[in-house]
């Protein structure tokens, strides 16, 4: 016996109407987050023992720049999709179910625009 309503089921939504949506969010945030992980990881093997100047030289070039906004983007939001889902089955005090995912959002939010700020801090000279 399924929970869904007919139209949900023709929809192919969950209780929630955003069940489905959010897990191809992840699933695709994982996808970008492969190759991203592994350039950023074969750039830092390629600088190592070289100095701090070749490292600020490397990300204030525009390519290094921009795959690193999108890593920080991809990594953060995957983060805050995953933490979500764990914050929503594991904590059944719903004023504390609220008050986690309120400030989980938060913080993802704050970190990801600093990191995303910092690239750009380096990236444009500042």
């Amino acid at each position: 016996m399924s929970m869904q309503s007919p139209l949900g089921r023709v929809r192919g939504l969950g209780s929630a109407k955003s069940g489905t949506n959010h897990w191809w969010h992840q699933r695709l945030t994982a996808l970008a987050l492969i190759p991203l992980t592994v350039w950023f990881a074969v750039s830092l093997v390629a600088m190592t023992g070289r100095g701090y100047d070749t490292a600020v030289n490397w990300l204030a070039s525009p390519v290094s720049a921009c795959l690193m906004i999108l890593l920080i983007g991809a990594g953060f939001y995957h983060m805050k999709l995953g933490l979500q889902v764990i914050i929503e089955d594991y904590i059944h005090v719903e004023w504390q179910k609220l008050t986690l995912l309120i400030v989980m959002q938060f913080w993802s939010w704050l970190l990801g625009i600093a990191s995303i700020m910092a690239v750009l801090w380096v990236w444009l000279g500042g």
